[in-house]
């Protein structure tokens, strides 16, 4: 197991071949795909041969980048994973950060302590300058944890989806925060 990031209650692993069984049963929650998918399940033959695949490849083209598993120290749980990458056409200084956790895992700060350590690894050891997240505006919980990890709202867009899901229709929202932000949060009491 290649740990990436280690947190007060996570470890931040490396996906594997063997990763399947628990992608497929994360996004075959109707509950976790509400704001991805409108519930819609990801099929195995997509995990199997898109996801996973595009996972691994992060690890080898874009070192401190990628799809990294989450998993709960204290047990061993899969808890789902977090995404820390360049965009497909965003600078590499400029990585987006994403989660998604399995209904057990949410309420828990869990979200919010893998981010706040993704942001910090980002600007402590690589030369990230600006991180960035979205989601859908009705997602609040999601807008909660990127408030709770230090971004803030700068801008709100309508994005070209290629299914229409509940909500939608109230746009979506951006996030960030900036290496300079970061550093100065981390000066104050």
């Amino acid at each position: 197991m290649l740990v990436f990031l280690e947190t007060e209650r996570l470890l931040l692993r490396q996906f594997n071949l063997f990763d399947v069984d628990l992608l497929v049963e994360l996004d075959g929650d109707p509950r976790v795909m509400r704001y991805i998918t409108g519930g819609a399940p990801t099929s195995r033959g997509e995990v199997e041969d898109e996801l996973l695949p595009a996972f691994l490849g992060y690890y080898r083209e874009f070192p401190g980048y990628g799809f990294w598993a989450a998993v709960e120290k204290a047990t061993q749980d899969f808890l789902g994973w977090f995404h820390y990458r360049p965009a497909p056409g965003d600078p590499l200084d400029q990585p987006e950060l994403g989660y998604r956790l399995r209904c057990a895992a949410w309420g828990k700060g869990y979200a919010t302590e893998g981010c706040r350590a993704l942001i910090a690894k980002g600007f402590a050891e690589f030369e990230v300058q600006r991180v960035v997240a979205s989601t859908m505006a009705v997602n609040t919980a999601s807008r909660r944890v990127m408030e709770k990890s230090g971004m803030r709202l700068v801008r709100a867009f309508v994005a070209d989806w290629p299914v229409s899901i509940p909500g939608d229709e109230h746009g979506d929202v951006e996030y960030a925060i900036t290496r300079s932000e970061w550093e100065l949060a981390r000066t104050r009491p």
